[in-house]
């Protein structure tokens, strides 16, 4: 969670205002070298001590909204600084994208100052001199009513979970949202000139869970009462610490198996646990059960001869990705990220748009498009033996 000094604020000894917290997916709870200014893989939004909305200005509005600028630019105007998502995690100095699919001002959060601080999704963003920004090849069209409306390069693309962000959601249906926050279908892909259908039943109001895809990084709505109700990283550390204090046993060598601490998330330890995803049994690391006939990474589960992916498992760090608190029993495929059961089988069934067209369920975080007959797994530890 975010320190209140890391935030504006409404007053200088008042708790602020928050109205939710943007969530990078494919990130286990920070960026691979760090959260760092403008650029982390979570970000809080707070009341600030004034209004900075922007309103069209033949247009004349009483209420003073506020505006949270994301894109990936560093230029001043941007409040969240986004880059490319690799799958996988692995995001480092080494790993440069050549040329990202993110726009430089992709899209601007609003949300009201006043109760229920309802927030409302634009796309593209206001450069340094205020100005809308969308690139040469961006749609553009002037609306019935006279005012110019665009899309993003790249579009930006909105999905509410049916049901809000529980154990009982089902996935939404993926929409694009233009310049001044009207909803339309899906281009034919991702840039193409015409635009979708203008779908009038349906807002530019985020909800719990929503999801925001910028063509290169998925973010995750999360109102401040729907954060009130997920697992904190305390509630995630004491899971770790009561699974390891029951002393999961690799059971054939018999040692006592740990997860590693939270900071230690991205190092291969000699206690870590390893399943076989096809069956979930959970082993400690050895060199055997290879088949010449299977691809390097799958190998013969010692316990039930099943042959599968053999992986590390992990703990899933990030709280916001989290729809209970329940104990971390099931692994996503082939990953071997570890989180609770409702919280697993919920991202299995959520499509994320990969490429110009496509769609595939992901690990929330890692980004590793998921596979096996039901993207996650049960785990079957065993206790000591004495």
């Amino acid at each position: 969670m975010f320190s209140p000094s890391q935030e504006e604020h409404c007053a200088p000894n008042k708790e602020p205002v928050k109205y939710g917290e943007l969530v990078v997916l494919g990130y286990n709870g920070s960026l691979p070298n760090g959260d760092r200014g403008r650029r982390k893989s979570r970000f809080a939004l707070y009341k600030r001590p004034k209004a900075n909305g922007v309103k069209p200005s033949t247009v004349h509005v009483i209420s003073t909204p506020q505006a949270s600028k994301v894109g990936r630019s560093t230029e001043s105007p941007i409040d969240f600084v986004v880059t490319d998502t690799i799958s996988g995690s692995q995001n480092n100095d080494e790993t440069q994208i050549t040329q990202s699919t993110i726009s430089r001002f992709a899209c601007r959060i609003v949300c009201d100052r006043s109760p229920p601080y309802t927030a409302r999704i634009f796309a593209a963003g206001f450069d340094s001199s205020k100005n809308i920004f969308l690139g040469e090849k961006a749609a553009k069209w002037k609306n019935p009513d006279g005012h110019m409306d665009g899309l993003t390069t790249n579009g930006v693309l909105v999905m509410h979970p049916k049901g809000g962000f529980t154990e009982e959601s089902k996935p939404g249906v993926w929409r694009e949202i233009s310049v001044c926050g009207d909803v339309y279908t899906l281009r034919e892909t991702r840039s193409a000139q015409q635009k979708g259908k203008l779908v009038e039943n349906e807002t530019n109001v985020l909800q719990d869970g929503s999801l925001i895809d910028l063509c290169g990084a998925t973010l995750l709505w999360r109102t401040a009462d729907g954060l009130f109700h997920t697992p904190t990283q305390k509630h995630i550390e004491a899971l770790r610490q009561e699974i390891n204090a029951a002393r999961p046993q690799c059971p054939v060598g018999l040692n006592t198996l740990a997860f590693p601490s939270i900071n230690r998330k991205d190092v291969v330890e000699e206690k870590q646990p390893w399943a076989y995803l096809s069956c979930g049994h959970v082993h400690g690391y050895h060199n055997w059960g290879h088949r010449s006939d299977t691809e390097a990474n799958e190998r013969e589960c010692p316990m039930c001869r099943t042959i599968g992916p053999y992986v590390p498992l992990w703990l899933g760090c990030e709280a916001g990705f989290y729809v209970d608190a329940g104990p971390p029993t099931h692994a996503f495929t082939p990953c071997g990220h570890v989180c609770s059961e409702k919280s697993a089988k919920y991202w299995s069934q959520i499509p994320l748009p990969h490429g110009t067209h496509a769609f595939h369920a992901a690990c929330p975080f890692c980004a590793t498009q998921l596979s096996g007959e039901h993207n996650c797994i049960k785990l079957i530890f065993q206790g000591p033996v004495d």
